[in-house]
């Protein structure tokens, strides 16, 4: 990796409790209804959310190769931070491995999630990950509308 690339940076303001926002990341239920894009399906095989554990999953797209990631969850700060190691492969290429961290930072309207990976943005744009990233913040911003992802008393 050049080391003057610029690396993926995504910031997003999501109208909601930092508490509930922190949630929908946190529990495989409500993963699996947003972290993939629309056109493509989900599957959680392992999500142990304590720093060492792993989430397992892979993400099928219609006439597409299965994609397969494991991450390893590094840091955890409910309703502050998360961070992980993720390795995926897509077919028979395989990624780098590149960290993620998401920070939930209060801002006005709602907490602020900037979002950096560990990965040229390029490579990024080039492979459809940073668009993925996109569509699957604003499918979480989505999820707020349902009932059952309400933050308990």
């Amino acid at each position: 990796m050049d080391a003057n690339a610029k690396l993926v940076e995504i910031a997003r303001t999501i109208a909601a409790p930092t508490e509930l926002v922190f949630r929908l990341w946190s529990k495989p239920e409500f993963l699996l209804r947003w972290f993939a894009p629309r056109r493509c399906v989900l599957e959680i095989h392992t999500f142990d959310f304590r720093v060492g554990g792993e989430f397992r999953s892979s993400i099928r797209e219609p006439d597409g190769p299965l994609c397969e990631a494991v991450s390893t969850f590094l840091e955890i700060i409910p309703a502050r931070k998360i961070a992980y190691r993720i390795r995926a492969s897509k077919g028979a290429e395989h990624t780098e491995e590149t960290t993620v961290t998401i920070t939930f930072a209060d801002h006005g309207g709602g907490p602020l999630l900037p979002l950096h990976q560990t990965l040229p943005e390029a490579h990024a744009k080039r492979t459809a990950a940073y668009p993925s990233w996109h569509e699957k913040l604003d499918r979480l911003g989505e999820e707020l509308h349902f009932e059952d992802v309400g933050v308990p008393a």
